[in-house]
């Protein structure tokens, strides 16, 4: 017995304090692809080589004069369309797909007491997931971002739900299950679609067995991109919901 309080008081602290709870992006993490039109021929050999779709380009008056878009929803990264790129006008940038903004450790506690007052209760709902997401969310939980001392938790019923999490492409066997849980759901129903499939379809897109994205089924409040996502963006996504709960309030 001993020995194991001894290991224990050997072993650091796993839990970050709130001021490090938001780590940076490792280096030479991909994020979404950038373009130099300097470099580009308009020969659009980038278009087909990505699997998600996710890039779509507009000719213009002259083969360098096109636009180019890529679809962050859908965004996986990859890099396939960084090596189908012969002239390499397309780089890997260090620019996460899901980075709209990094919420301060203490914005969280302000968002929940702000509209919930003490605690926030979510559901988390697999409708057809890699697990790659799921994984993610898992880790908001962990003993290093321990999101539980903020006052959130997940919860078996959405009936005792705030918010929906959502990860996934909707397969066509869980569209019920999806249905059925976001009616059950409290009003104003939120709902964060976590990763790129649950927010664009992803690679699967479309298919006789594959609705897509979370929107083809359920109304979505926020997207959370990526393949899969971090924490920290997810945790964004969250507040990003709990600031436009207000907007979804039914007047009285």
């Amino acid at each position: 017995m001993w020995k194991l309080f001894d290991k224990i008081r050997r072993t650091p602290l796993a839990t970050l304090p709130p001021d490090q709870l938001l780590q940076p992006l490792p280096a030479g993490a991909r994020g979404v692809p950038e373009v130099d039109p300097a470099r580009c021929d308009g020969t659009q050999t980038c278009v087909p080589a990505c699997p998600a779709g996710a890039i779509a380009y507009t000719a213009g008056a002259n083969a360098t004069g096109g636009a180019w878009h890529v679809d962050v929803n859908r965004c996986q990264p990859c890099g396939l369309c960084v090596a189908a790129c012969p002239q390499q006008a397309l780089t890997e940038s260090s620019r996460p797909s899901h980075a709209s903004r990094e919420p301060q450790p203490e914005d969280v506690v302000r968002e929940i007491r702000r509209v919930l007052g003490r605690s926030l209760h979510i559901r988390h709902v697999d409708t057809g997931s890699s697990n790659g997401c799921d994984w993610e969310v898992t880790h908001l939980l962990n003993p290093v971002y321990d999101l539980q001392r903020f006052g959130i938790d997940f919860v078996a019923s959405p009936r005792h739900a705030d918010l929906l999490l959502v990860t996934g492409g909707v397969t066509r066997h869980l569209e019920e299950a999806l249905r059925r849980t976001y009616e059950a759901a409290g009003s104003p129903r939120l709902v964060v679609a976590v990763g790129s499939c649950a927010c664009g379809g992803g690679v699967l897109g479309p298919t006789y067995a594959h609705h897509g994205g979370v929107d083809k089924i359920v109304p979505v409040t926020v997207r959370v991109p990526g393949c899969p996502p971090r924490p920290a963006a997810i945790l964004d996504g969250i507040l990003l919901a709990l600031g436009r709960r207000q907007e979804l309030q039914p007047a009285r």
